[in-house]
């Protein structure tokens, strides 16, 4: 599905013939290509999910309740890497695939072995572009996230974003955000249900003239809780959500990198801190 996005999405530089000054401001034939590596540690109290603006909390603890004694699930803490290779096809669409792999400790258990626990694909693109007019920018992101275990608990995610984004001045270094998120998990067996997480959020961002960028999102997450059996080991909540992003543009503004930290609260606070570093193979 990659190269087939990349094939279609190949913007063909303008050649007028004029002169060679218009045929060096040509644009690039091949879009930007790379490995936007992701490295997330989370924490989360006991008897709890966050799905928050991520999944793999969740998919990684669903995915381990095979016994009665994980059913109290305890406190835990994670450490896990996305590799999705990403293809910005144009300024309005990018799309990605790749896997997750994780390590976690529950309790006083012991580390567990590092291992792939999910692979994603999912695309994001501006249905929209604000340009200098009164409409703001309107970006929808949805992904499918499904967990490689064998077990009964195997799952399937499904998470779509729609975001508004105004920007304040015509660099569009300043705005304000506002967004709903929408999570379904599906469970293979038909015993155990996982209820639907809806977000929605309000914020803005600032990019200083050295390209680093801050962004801010406050927001509202109801879980509607998870079963399995006649039991409910997770409950159901509606509690704040906070998520604070720093990152590292170029001139031409490629992320260079990033540093997210994420507040849910479960209603206990689960935390999570994400370093964000693409590695590029092709970068216009």
């Amino acid at each position: 599905m990659l190269v087939s996005f990349c094939v279609t999405g190949l913007a063909l530089g303008k050649d007028d013939g004029d002169d060679e000054e218009d045929a060096a401001k040509a644009k690039p034939a091949l879009p930007n290509f790379y490995l936007d590596m992701r490295t997330i540690y989370s924490t989360l109290p006991a008897g709890s999910l966050s799905i928050g603006f991520s999944t793999p909390p969740l998919l990684s603890r669903l995915t381990n309740l095979s016994s009665l004694r994980t059913l109290t699930s305890p406190s835990s803490q994670s450490l896990s890497v996305d590799l999705p290779l990403t293809v910005d096809v144009n300024d309005q669409l990018s799309v990605y695939g790749g896997i997750s792999g994780a390590t976690s400790q529950a309790g006083t258990d012991p580390w567990t072995t590092f291992s792939i626990y999910a692979f994603t694909i999912g695309f994001q693109a501006d249905i929209y572009q604000q340009n200098g007019g009164m409409f703001p920018t309107i970006t929808v992101q949805a992904n499918a996230t499904r967990s490689t275990s064998d077990s009964p608990l195997a799952t399937t995610a499904y998470n779509t974003i729609l975001e508004a984004g105004y920007a304040l001045n015509a660099d569009e270094t300043r705005g304000l955000l506002a967004g709903m998120q929408y999570t379904r998990v599906l469970v293979d067996t038909p015993f155990a249900r996982v209820s639907p997480d809806i977000m929605g959020y309000v914020g803005g961002y600032y990019q200083w003239d050295n390209n680093w960028k801050f962004t801010g999102r406050f927001g509202v997450q109801h879980f509607g809780g998870a079963q399995l059996l006649n039991l409910t080991p997770f409950p159901a909540f509606t509690q704040p959500i906070l998520r604070l992003d720093l990152d590292r543009m170029d001139d031409d503004d490629n992320r260079l990198f990033g540093i997210t930290a994420q507040i849910a609260w479960t209603p206990k606070p689960a935390y999570q801190l994400t370093l964000r570093t693409p590695l590029y193979a092709i970068k216009n």
